[in-house]
């Protein structure tokens, strides 16, 4: 009979080192250890973690080009540049949470729990009347990325050899463009020709889809604690891992741009006569899908500043194609370049931030990761928002804005250097 592990104030929140299954240079196959091949990196189980993020985020994806409009029929225009910001708001403060879970519970229940928060809301939205409700329902929907990210990269982070991270990393994020490419245009094809309530269940349907797929994989920690409240306070060393400072400066800086970018798409697609606007978050996605891998390649072999250095550049030039934008190819330009430079940055950072992160503590690293991409969004939305204030005639100084702010991000790479080369 085994012992259950004790939970105290000193350990009950973070596993010791050998609760973790490292891998070694490679995942072992019985292949491998017949010496009849090399070892095999990506196996089962990181494919049906990829899978899961491609439903996962079709899911929540869905529905965001369609929320401005809805809200506006609830008489809530003015608020347009929240439906982002709310979202990213309980994303961010929840990271800390999902990220001593994931250590302590496992990295599978974490995953779940984003799922099944996200599966619940898309119930919800149909049966909204008021604008408090939506605003309410908002917040809450945030938990879903505050939690199944954190726990697919941690579990990445264990099974995937430090030399091949930048690479699972982007393998793992063209699974989640794929789900975010996808999912807004279907989410705009079913919204114009079923309704909105149509478009709702079947991001549900694809929230419980990605649960079921979860229920197959292995858990990467191997001495998990029963859930008890006690796992939920969290300590200021639980909120943030000071050996990711760096990347997650990084993260705050380029994040803004995708808050604004996902906030005023929709009405850039309005001005430009779009009719279906989940197209234009299909474009940057797939752009950003595209480059993904390389991109993960190219830290891998070339470091992660270096290539950080090329997407803070292209984020700078595409926000200045948006600004200036007088024609809807040159607004599809400007969404593609952005969608290229995403691509790029999402897996270095993640990458990065598993080299530095201490193995027991890869959730909270994780999630330090995460928190700084969520304030990067919800300052983006709510700047953006704010410097937009409904009028096309404010696109150019909203844009412009974040053209800097990515500038800013580029200046900080190249001066802050260490002598170790990320």
């Amino acid at each position: 009979m085994h012992k259950k592990p004790a939970l105290n104030n000193s350990s009950s929140a973070v596993p010791d080192r050998s609760s973790i299954i490292e891998p070694p240079a490679a995942v072992s196959t019985p292949e491998s250890a017949a010496g009849l091949g090399t070892p095999r990196v990506y196996t089962r189980q990181f494919w049906l973690v990829c899978l899961s993020s491609l439903l996962f985020f079709s899911s929540f994806n869905m529905i965001i080009p369609e929320l401005p409009a809805y809200l506006t029929e609830l008489g809530g225009a003015d608020y347009k540049g929240l439906i982002i910001s709310l979202f990213a708001l309980t994303a961010m403060i929840s990271r800390p949470f999902s990220g001593r879970l994931a250590d302590t519970l496992g990295r599978v229940p974490v995953m779940v729990v984003g799922s099944v928060v996200c599966c619940l809301c898309s119930l919800v939205y149909p049966v909204l009347t008021s604008i408090a409700g939506f605003m309410l329902l908002r917040l809450v929907h945030g938990f879903s990325t505050g939690f199944t990210p954190t726990g697919q990269t941690a579990y990445l982070s264990d099974i995937i050899p430090a030399h091949r991270r930048g690479e699972a990393m982007g393998l793992l994020g063209t699974a989640g463009s794929v789900g975010s490419a996808a999912g807004p245009a279907l989410g705009g094809t079913l919204a114009n020709h079923f309704g909105l309530n149509v478009m709702f269940y079947c991001s549900s349907l694809f929230a419980i889809l990605s649960i079921i797929i979860l229920m197959g994989i292995r858990d990467t920690v191997a001495k998990k604690h029963r859930f008890h409240p006690r796992l939920l306070k969290v300590r200021r060393v639980d909120l943030f891992e000071p050996r990711v400072i760096m990347p997650a400066i990084i993260m705050t800086l380029v994040a803004y741009a995708y808050g604004a970018v996902i906030t005023l798409l929709p009405d850039l697609a309005a001005q430009f006569e779009i009719r279906n606007k989940g197209l234009l978050f299909s474009y940057l996605t797939v752009a950003s899908l595209l480059v993904r891998l390389l991109g993960g390649k190219a830290s891998d072999r070339f470091g992660r500043r270096p290539v950080l250095r090329v997407s803070a550049t292209f984020i700078a030039i595409a926000m200045l194609i948006i600004a200036f934008a007088d024609t809807r190819y040159m607004l599809v330009v400007g969404v593609v370049v952005y969608g290229l430079a995403q691509g790029i940055t999402s897996p270095t950072l993640l990458a990065w931030t598993s080299d530095l992160a201490h193995p027991t503590h890869r959730g909270r690293g994780m999630a330090s990761l995460y928190i700084s991409m969520e304030l990067g969004i919800l300052l983006g939305a709510l700047a953006s928002g704010w410097l937009y204030g409904n009028e096309p005639a404010n696109t150019t100084l909203t844009f412009c804005v974040c053209s800097a702010i990515a500038a800013m991000a580029w200046i900080f790479i190249n001066f802050n250097r260490t002598r170790k080369k990320p």
